[in-house]
């Protein structure tokens, strides 16, 4: 330990040497921690509906059960599991980007949405997807890798979409009356387990009974029904191919006689069958077909994923030979993906290359520009990226994934100073974005600003929903020594709003 209650290259080092070792035993207790911890949250949301029994009820059952807060509060306690502890999730600014513009574009065209909306992708080779309460939806880039086209990965999220937006977790527990706590809290175990871990699925529904697993499974076909026809207006509405949600899932099932290990994983926690593909190809003979292209970004956000898988090299060789080939659907998207191969391989001059390539055959995008900065800065051109990333940021203001890539820059060129700056200006429009308050941190730390970075660092735990750590770093920036009487006050202000939570919490449990 440093004198100055920092820790020393040398221990930091030792540490991270030991989290390498106790990483995947670490995260398999990790997630089964995080489901169980989800199943008692729902399990203690429930238990106020006895104290209304003597009410009647009004409309639809779920809302006796928990309310769309509660459904939130539940939704947002596992995505501060997953954030903190799944290494799988994606903190990446433009894939998330991505993601989202294209669950918006449905949930835009959703009479039914009436709460928030956060998708984001999970780095898993699985073709999957799921939604949490409260409208949290999980992608795994197996899935994008697995679709043909744009509007295929759109018709799993106007499905997923559809699952929050009709209130499918809470109206299966509207039909539990008769379920003990205990029964329930299995339930809600087995259902999000599924979703990332077999193993905790499987022990969550050996401890629920026989009969009610069955009544969850047949409840649950009835709502998959109801989500394919809510899905497949949404995607309709909001200007995608409708040919491709039975499409996709009818290669998905074709995919699984050959699989070893059975079939995907969609079609695993999304039970398929034979009436409902051929509902959907009966509402295509009802609908105005409307030939439909997919957007630039999704060519291209498939191929850096491809990109990232195995290592550079065989990366390189694989988009060589498609390009040698000539066996892609998108030929900018294949120079892209080289490019960002060669980029992993540090080759980078030949990264450039084919990044010049990509311009000259596509319009502006924003995803070759940032590769280009990328790659120019692990080149050693700092003047060179900087330009790069000022004339994209200055034709495309709106697009955020280019500041969090000048603020990469400024960070790693030493520029602490010009990034705090640049942060401050994103805080301002977006103070809940918790990465912003990570970066800001790390910047503050380095210009050693030592309240000012403790205090980052607390909105960032904040934000994620840890209390105590959000704590014990107000406490530490109370202690440093380094700020005037307005920035204390701010800090003393912001402990006791955090303790306040603590005990709310507390009282909750």
């Amino acid at each position: 330990m440093s004198c100055d209650g920092g820790v020393t290259e040398k221990e930091n080092a030792s540490h991270s040497a030991k989290q390498t070792l106790l990483r995947p035993a670490y995260h398999r207790c990790m997630k089964t921690f995080m489901f169980l911890r989800v199943g008692v949250l729902c399990a203690a949301l429930l238990m106020p509906r006895a104290w209304s029994q003597g009410l009647p009820e009004l409309g639809d059952s779920s809302s006796t059960v928990f309310s769309p807060l509660f459904e939130r509060r539940i939704g947002e306690q596992a995505m501060r599991d997953i954030r903190m502890y799944e290494p799988a999730f994606i903190d990446d600014p433009e894939l998330t980007a991505y993601i989202s513009r294209l669950g918006a574009r449905l949930v835009s065209v959703s009479p039914d949405a009436r709460q928030d909306f956060e998708f984001f992708f999970m780095r898993d080779p699985n073709i999957n997807a799921f939604a949490m309460p409260g409208g949290f939806v999980g992608v795994n880039t197996g899935l994008v890798l697995a679709s043909q086209t744009e509007s295929e990965v759109a018709s799993v999220l106007g499905h997923e979409v559809a699952h929050v937006t009709q209130r499918h977790i809470a109206r299966n527990f509207g039909r539990m009356d008769q379920m003990s706590v205990v029964s329930i809290a299995a339930m809600v175990v087995a259902v999000l387990a599924a979703k990332g871990n077999s193993q905790v699925s499987q022990a969550a529904m050996t401890a629920a009974s026989a009969g009610s697993l069955q009544a969850q499974i047949n409840y649950t076909r009835e709502f998959e029904r109801e989500a394919d026809r809510v899905g497949f207006n949404l995607l309709e509405s909001a200007g995608f191919d409708v040919n491709a949600m039975p499409v996709f899932f009818e290669r998905l099932q074709k995919a699984g006689r050959v699989y070893e290990t059975g079939a995907p994983a969609y079609l695993r926690t999304h039970p398929l069958t034979i009436e409902r593909i051929s509902d959907m190809q009966n509402r295509i003979k009802e609908s105005h077909y409307k030939q439909t292209q997919d957007g630039p970004d999704f060519h291209f956000v498939k191929a850096r994923l491809r990109a990232e898988l195995g290592r550079p090299q065989e990366a390189v060789a694989a988009f060589e030979e498609q390009l040698r080939e000539r066996r892609f659907t998108s030929e900018p998207a294949a120079h892209y993906g080289l490019a960002f191969a060669l980029n992993r391989a540090k080759q980078f001059a030949r990264a450039d290359s084919e990044i010049n390539l990509v311009r000259k055959t596509v319009a502006f995008n924003p995803i070759v520009e940032t590769l280009a900065a990328r790659n120019k800065l692990e080149a050693g051109a700092v003047a060179e990226a900087t330009e790069i990333l000022r004339a994209a940021s200055a034709r495309l203001p709106a697009y955020r994934p280019l500041q969090y890539a000048m603020v990469d820059l400024l960070q790693a060129s030493g520029q602490h100073a010009a990034a705090v700056n640049l942060l401050l200006e994103q805080v301002k429009n977006h103070p809940r974005e918790i990465k912003l308050h990570s970066l800001l941190s790390k910047s503050y730390a380095a210009l050693g600003k030592r309240l000012l970075s403790h205090q980052s660092l607390a909105e960032t735990y904040y934000l994620q929903g840890a209390l105590v750590p959000a704590q014990e770093q107000l406490q530490l920036a109370l202690k440093a020594g380094d700020g005037d009487f307005y920035a204390m006050s701010r800090i003393d202000a912001r402990l006791r709003e955090v303790r306040q939570r603590m005990a709310e919490e507390k009282r909750q449990r």
